[in-house]
C-alpha cells in the first residue's frame, strides 16, 4: 500500500506530503490542486509502466498516431513550478513489513531533443539507500559506444553505506524500470524495485462519463474504461457469477427506489454489441439510455471496485457526482467493503459537504484538504484531523456544516498567519 506521497516544486506545491490510507478523501475548493495531486500519481504510473521521461510527461504513440499513453495534462514546462527549473516526487510504501521510499527529481534539459532531465533518482528499503544516481553531474555519466548512460551508485545491501557497484542504465528512463537488468544487484532489491513498479503501474484514473456508459460494448471486456466504456460487457461478466449478480442488484435496490430483479444484456443482431438494461420484478424494463446519470455512475464504480482485475490504486474524480445526498451512505459502504476485503487502495476527491458527514472514523483521519493561500499560488496539503478542535467541531457542529462554511480554508489561512508572525 502507498503510505505517502511528497511533492517538491511540482505544479503549484512548494513542498507538500499526501499521506494516504486504504480509503483516502480529498477535499478543497477549485484550483486548489487536487487535480494537481491526480497528475503526479499518473507521473508515476508512467515510471512504473517502464516508459522514459519524455514519453511519461508527454505522451507515447503507436504506428499511425495511435494513442497508447496521453502523457500528463498540460504541456510539460507546467509542471514545474512558477520560476523553479526542477521539481521531484516521492513515494513511500509498505511492501512486507518494510517502508520502501522511490524518489526522482526532474529537471529542465539543455537541448530541443531531451527537453527533461532526471536530476537525481533514489531507492531506499528501511531508510538505507539501495541505489542513487547524479546523471549530468561530474563523472557520473560516461559514454558507451553511441550511447550515453548513467552510473548508479549502488548500495551491497540495505543495511550497508559503502559503495557496492556501479551500474550503467540509460539516461532517459528511471533506473526503477532497469535494474532488474543487470546480475550485480541483490536479487532482495530488485524485489523490492518490482514491488514498486507493480503499485505504480497498478493504479486506475476513473471519471466516468454518463454518454460513454451508455453506449453499446463487444463482449469479452472485463476492464472498465476509465471514462466508463465498456460498461455492459464488464457488468455482464460480473453476472455470469450468481453471487456478484445478486450483490449488483442488492446495491442498487439499496440505491434507487426500483425494484431490480436482474440486470440484462440484450444483443445487437447486427453489430453483437451488448447493452445493458434493468429489469424490475414487474417486468418494466429501462435501458441504459432510460438510466439517471447517478445510476450509471453507480453502476460504473461497482464494476470497477468488484471486478475480478481490481487492485492496486484508483483515484476517482468528484466520486459523489450524480448522486443523492441520502445515498451517500452506500457510497461509503462500497468503498469500506472493497478497501477492507480487496487488494485496493481508493483515492477520491469531493465537494459534497453531506459525503463528509457520513464517514467513519476511520475514514476521517485520511481526509486531506488541499487549500491554495490567499496571499500566494502555492498549495497545502493538511489533514484535517490535524487541522485545531477538528475532532471537537466534528462532533458539536458537523463536518458537513463546517466544510459548506470555509472553515478549513480559513484554519489554513490562520495557520499561515501565525507561521509568519512567529
Amino acid at each position: 500500500m502507498i503510505t505517502s506521497l511528497r511533492l517538491k516544486d511540482f505544479k503549484n506545491f512548494v513542498d507538500e506530503t499526501l499521506h494516504l490510507g486504504p480509503l483516502t478523501i480529498i477535499v478543497g475548493a477549485n484550483a486548489s490542486g487536487k487535480s494537481n495531486l491526480r497528475d503526479a500519481f499518473q507521473f508515476l504510473q508512467g515510471i512504473g509502466l517502464g516508459l522514459t521521461l519524455s514519453e511519461v510527461i508527454d505522451g507515447r504513440f503507436g504506428p499511425g498516431g495511435q494513442v497508447l499513453w496521453s502523457g500528463i495534462r498540460g504541456p510539460g514546462i507546467e509542471l514545474f513550478r512558477f520560476k523553479q527549473d526542477t521539481f521531484a516526487l516521492q513515494v513511500s510504501l509498505e511492501v512486507d513489513g518494510a517502508q520502501v521510499e522511490y524518489s526522482i527529481e526532474v529537471g529542465k534539459g539543455f537541448d530541443s531533443v531531451d527537453f527533461f532531465r532526471i536530476v537525481r533518482e533514489e531507492f531506499r528499503v528501511a531508510g538505507q539507500w539501495i541505489y542513487t544516481s547524479h546523471p549530468g553531474v561530474g563523472d557520473a555519466v560516461h559514454r558507451q559506444g553511441d550511447d550515453t548512460h548513467l552510473l548508479l551508485r549502488m548500495a551491497k545491501g540495505a543495511g550497508q553505506r559503502r559503495l557496492g557497484h556501479r551500474i550503467a542504465v540509460r539516461p532517459n528512463q528511471p533506473a526503477l524500470t532497469q535494474i532488474h537488468e543487470h546480475r550485480h544487484i541483490l536479487r532482495t532489491h530488485k524485489a523490492y524495485a518490482a514491488a514498486i513498479r507493480s503499485a505504480l503501474s497498478n493504479m486506475r484514473f476513473l471519471d466516468p462519463s454518463p454518454e460513454r456508459m451508455r453506449r453499446p460494448a463487444f463482449p469479452g471486456q472485463t476492464v472498465l474504461g476509465d471514462g466508463g466504456e465498456h460498461l455492459p460487457a464488464v457488468l455482464k461478466v460480473l453476472c455470469e457469477d450468481p453471487d456478484l449478480g445478486a450483490t449488483l442488484t442488492d446495491w442498487i435496490n439499496e440505491l434507487t427506489p426500483m425494484d431490480v430483479q436482474d440486470l440484462d444484456f440484450p444483443p445487437d443482431f447486427l453489430t453483437h454489441e451488448i447493452r445493458l438494461a434493468i429489469v424490475e420484478r414487474d417486468g418494466h424494463r429501462v435501458s441504459a439510455y432510460g438510466m439517471s446519470d447517478g445510476t450509471l455512475r453507480f453502476l460504473a464504480m461497482l464494476a470497477a471496485l468488484l471486478g475480478p482485475s481490481t487492485q492496486g490504486l484508483m483515484f476517482f474524480e468528484e466520486i459523489d457526482n450524480g448522486l443523492h445526498p441520502s445515498r451517500l451512505y452506500l457510497l461509503l459502504d462500497l468503498l469500506k467493503v472493497t478497501t477492507d476485503e480487496r487488494q485496493v487502495q481508493v483515492v477520491t476527491t469531493t465537494h459534497s459537504p453531506a459525503m463528509l458527514a457520513k464517514v467513519d472514523d476511520d475514514t476521517f483521519e485520511d481526509i486531506a484538504v488541499v487549500c491554495r493561500r490567499s496571499d500566494t499560488s502555492s498549495a497545502v496539503i493538511r489533514q484535517l484531523a490535524d487541522l485545531p478542535d477538528a475532532h471537537e467541531l466534528r462532533a458539536s457542529q458537523g463536518m458537513d456544516r463546517l466544510h459548506a462554511s470555509g472553515w478549513m480554508e480559513d484554519m489554513l489561512d490562520f495557520e499561515d498567519v501565525e507561521q509568519v508572525a512567529a
